[in-house]
């Protein structure tokens, strides 16, 4: 039977409520919130068999974090418990011409100081025919990193496929003596489905890609694949902001043998855009393992990022009947 391993840091997103400024009044939302995770939560509502690795403290906070996961369907059995700190974030989401704003407070976490050697993998990856993590992760710092590299030469080392977002996050990779690129390139080498656009692409490689639009990013797809032999897919969205209540979004799945590109859709009265990559990575996950190629994994990663658009939190939370009814076109009252 096939099987999904995440690894990453489950942390608490703490908002405002609607689209107040950060304590504007003295009220905060809470989501269990984090970029492996969300992917997790997606995988498992669409019906895979899914399992989660991170760690968290042995309070309240993690005990509810590791309840939610474990309510939508997710094994939770590699979740260690251990250290002091829960992380955290803060979003506050934008209005109008405000743009949305995020402010981190996961220093000295219990998964940020969860070390290498503190994972047994030989027992996490039985079974698993997927592992997937981002650059997230290694952006924690040094331990981090080191742990996340251990994890997919594990994968490799027991024919163990990857999958990884890029989620570049200049926020964590500046508060310590990083080096992104040379981190990123590790880890991606041993991926063979990368979730990353051009830009992406860029900041691997050093360098700037020419062109316009499809073009460029074609390109750029077809010097990742000369960089890094591994790599045999290349998902990623191309997002234009109008304002934060009204974007433009496309998807495109890049593999060495051509590409699929979707037709740009409005997303219009968005509730929360934050988790929306994750979506589409969930998206595409789930239409490759369900034996979809490239067209299908476009659209269903096209179909369940716009869906998240339309949901308050992290994690998107559909099923297979909602992004059968998006694809299907029908908006009006389901009876």
């Amino acid at each position: 039977m096939s099987r999904f391993l995440a690894f990453g840091e489950i942390m608490l997103r703490l908002s405002p409520p609607g689209r107040e400024l950060l304590l504007q009044t003295p009220k905060l939302d809470v989501w269990v919130a984090g970029a492996e995770a969300n992917v997790a939560t997606a995988l498992a509502r669409l019906g895979h068999d899914v399992g989660f690795a991170s760690a968290v403290p042995d309070n309240d906070l993690g005990r509810s974090a590791i309840a939610t996961l474990r309510g939508h369907g997710i094994d939770t059995s590699a979740i260690q418990r251990r250290g002091d700190r829960m992380g955290l974030y803060f979003v506050t989401s934008g209005a109008g011409m405000r743009a949305t704003e995020v402010i981190y407070d996961r220093t000295h976490s219990s998964f940020a100081e969860t070390r290498a050697e503190d994972w047994d993998w030989a027992a996490l990856l039985s079974g698993v025919d997927r592992l997937h993590l981002s650059g997230i992760t290694p952006a924690l710092g040094p331990v981090s990193a080191e742990a996340a590299l251990a994890a997919v030469k594990a994968a490799r080392a027991r024919d163990v496929a990857v999958s990884f977002d890029g989620n570049y996050r200049a926020k964590l990779w500046e508060r310590w003596a990083s080096d992104p690129r040379g981190i990123l390139n590790t880890l991606v080498g041993h991926a063979d489905l990368l979730f990353g656009n051009h830009r992406d692409i860029a900041l691997l490689l050093g360098r700037d890609f020419s062109g316009e639009g499809e073009s460029r990013r074609r390109v750029a797809a077809d010097a990742a694949f000369a960089a890094f032999p591994r790599l045999q897919t290349i998902a990623s969205t191309a997002r234009h902001v109008e304002d934060a209540d009204r974007h433009r979004l496309s998807a495109r799945i890049d593999t060495r043998a051509g590409t699929a590109q979707t037709e740009e859709v409005v997303l219009a009265g968005i509730v929360d855009r934050i988790g929306g990559g994750d979506a589409f990575a969930a998206g595409v996950l789930h239409a490759l393992r369900s034996g979809g190629g490239a067209e299908e994994a476009a659209r269903t990663g096209l179909a369940l990022a716009a869906l998240k658009h339309s949901l308050p939190g992290d994690a998107s939370l559909f099923r297979q009947a909602d992004i059968d009814a998006y694809l299907a076109g029908g908006l009006d009252v389901r009876r």
